[in-house]
C-alpha cells in the first residue's frame, strides 16, 4: 500500500470515525442539561464543572478505546446491560432535573459533572461502543488515532456548546428560564427510557433464545 493510498485509507476512516461519534454523542443535549443543571452557578463553578465532565470523558473513552473489548471480556459485559444501566441513571438525573427546585443539583453539588455530564451524556453506553467497535477494527494503529480523533472532536464541541450555552439561552429571558430546565429534564427522561428501550430490544433475541421454549409447549 503507497503513502497516497495509506493517507486517503487514514482520511476517510477518520472522517466515519468522526461522524460516528459526534453523532452518537449528541453534544447538543450535553449542552441543554448543562445549561439547565448549573443554572445558579458562578462562571467559575461552571468552568470547572465544564473541564472535569471534559476531562473524565475523555478518560474513560480513551480507556475503552485501548481495552474496552477486553474488559467487556472479562467481565462478561453486554452493550444492552450497559444501554440498560445507562438509562437508569439517566432516569434518576431527570427525576432531580423536575424537583421543585433541583436541589440535589445545587450550586455546592459539582457531582453533575460525573452524572451526568460526563457518563452517561458525553461518555454513555451508545458512544463507548462505537468507540470500542471503531478501535476494534482492522486499521490498526491508523484506526486508533481516527478514533482518538473523533474522541478529541466530538469533546471538543461539547465544551464549546457548554461555554457559549447559557448566554445563549439568556435571550430566551426569565421567563424562559423557568421553562427550559423543566423542558430539558422532559428531554433527559426520555432519552433515558429510550436507552432502556433500546438495551431491552437488544437483549431479548438471546433472552428468547435460551429459554427453553419446548417445555412450555
Amino acid at each position: 500500500m503507497d503513502l497516497i493510498t495509506e493517507i486517503a485509507t487514514f482520511v476517510g476512516f477518520a472522517l466515519v470515525s468522526v461522524a460516528s461519534i459526534v453523532a452518537v454523542m449528541n453534544p447538543a443535549s450535553t449542552v441543554a442539561v448543562y445549561t439547565a443543571l448549573t443554572e445558579g452557578m458562578s462562571g467559575s463553578e461552571r468552568t470547572r464543572v465544564i473541564r472535569t465532565s471534559m476531562e473524565i470523558a475523555f478518560i474513560v473513552l480513551a480507556f475503552f478505546a485501548l481495552t474496552g473489548q477486553l474488559i467487556f471480556t472479562i467481565f462478561n459485559i453486554t452493550v444492552p446491560a450497559f444501554q440498560i444501566a445507562g438509562g437508569i441513571l439517566l432516569v434518576s438525573v431527570a427525576t432531580g432535573m423536575l424537583g421543585t427546585k433541583g436541589e440535589i443539583y445545587s450550586s455546592a453539588n459539582e457531582h453533575i459533572a460525573v452524572v451526568p455530564l460526563a457518563f452517561p451524556l458525553s461518555c454513555g453506553p451508545g458512544t463507548i461502543t462505537t468507540v470500542i467497535l471503531l478501535a476494534s477494527g482492522p486499521e490498526g494503529l491508523y484506526g486508533l488515532v481516527a478514533v482518538f480523533l473523533g474522541i478529541i472532536v466530538a469533546l471538543g464541541i461539547s465544551y464549546v456548546g457548554m461555554l457559549y450555552g447559557p448566554r445563549i439561552f439568556s435571550l430566551i429571558g426569565e421567563g424562559g428560564l423557568r421553562v427550559v430546565p423543566k423542558l430539558m429534564a422532559i428531554i433527559v427522561l426520555a432519552i433515558a427510557i429510550q436507552f432502556i428501550i433500546n438495551g431491552i430490544a437488544a437483549a431479548m433475541p438471546q433472552f428468547l433464545a435460551n429459554l427453553d421454549l419446548s417445555g412450555v409447549i
